[in-house]
């Protein structure tokens, strides 16, 4: 049977790169993050990094279609 994790990165090494971005993104939100655990955060702040991440990437995805 498959492993359906959905965790898994299709891209393993680019953990580093989308870490780097998670933070990015979170420092324009105005969300304080702090290296490791950040559990502590509300659902709504993890929201708007992750819609934030998102949008960013289609844009970017986007752009290179043009």
């Amino acid at each position: 049977m498959a492993n359906s994790n959905s965790n898994q990165k299709v891209v393993p090494e680019a953990r580093e790169a989308l870490d780097k971005f998670k933070y990015e993104v979170a420092s324009e939100v105005g969300v304080n993050l702090k290296q490791g655990y950040n559990g502590d955060i509300s659902a709504k702040d993890a929201g708007r990094i992750g819609g934030q991440m998102v949008r960013k990437l289609i844009q970017q995805a986007e752009s290179q279609m043009k």
